[in-house]
């Protein structure tokens, strides 16, 4: 497993917290919720294109 990987993932999670805060001190509870939802989207995103990438290689291992 890379570290880079979890590097990106905190680096998220970061980005969102930060905004979601600004966003919810401001009154914009709609908004700081759409950033949420959007920070974990990506962060879906990533896990899921590693799995893949994990699949791949198993299957390329045992010739499937």
């Amino acid at each position: 497993m890379e570290v880079d990987l979890i590097f990106r993932i905190a680096a998220v999670g970061i980005l969102v917290s930060v905004l979601n805060q600004v966003l919810s001190r401001s009154g914009r509870e709609e908004q700081a919720t759409m950033v949420t939802l959007t920070g974990l989207v990506v962060v879906l995103m990533i896990v899921v294109r590693q799995i893949s990438d994990l699949f791949d290689l198993v299957k390329e291992l045992f010739s499937l």
